[in-house]
């Protein structure tokens, strides 16, 4: 059975996004880009909401010659995988190994898990949060930036009571910290 993994990258308040919608400060270094690519190496499939999947369609058609090795390495691992986008008015995607479900379906993505020969990834804090409060994910992995931006959108749900395991920790020179939980 397939694990299915919320991977965020988020303020130390606890933000995807500050109030103004950017993330720019949640940008990965060097080293932390490569963990990244070695957590992101097992996922066959990524679920993402519209969203999610309009930022990260960048890898799509990046000119990976023009990119650092470690752009280089994800541009590969996130084309080579499976893009489910759950979306209500997303009439058409632009990557390969894309389609569209309109319905978070949770029987759906049990019996994707299942059925599925490699982990699979969710992204973006609004579909996490449905799946984290369907029971459906399995791991968290937070990347906690070394910044508060004092509101936005939140990594995690509210109200829902998760018990959580702590797997592993990280630290990284830039001060972003990497933590490892099991749900449940």
């Amino acid at each position: 059975m397939a694990r299915l993994i919320y991977s965020a990258l988020a303020s130390l308040d606890g933000y995807v996004e500050d109030a103004d919608g950017g993330f720019e400060w949640a940008a990965p270094d060097e080293q932390v880009h490569a963990f990244v690519n070695e957590l992101e190496r097992p996922i066959g499939t990524y679920l993402y909401g519209r969203r999610m999947y309009e930022t990260m369609v960048y890898w799509e058609t990046v000119d990976v010659g023009r990119q650092p090795a470690v752009a280089q390495d994800f541009t590969k691992i996130w084309q080579a995988a499976d893009k489910i986008v759950y979306s209500r008015t997303l009439e058409s995607v632009s990557s390969a190994r894309t389609r569209i479900e309109h319905d978070f379906d949770v029987s759906a993505i049990e019996r994707l898990k299942e059925s599925a020969a490699r982990d699979i990834s969710i992204g973006g804090a609004d579909l996490a949060r449905q799946a984290i409060a369907a029971g459906l994910v399995d791991e968290c992995h937070l990347f906690l930036n070394p910044v508060i931006v004092g509101g936005g959108k939140p990594a995690l749900p509210g109200g829902v009571r998760v018990p959580l395991r702590l797997l592993d920790e990280h630290r990284f020179g830039s001060g972003v910290v990497h933590l490892h939980y099991a749900l449940g």
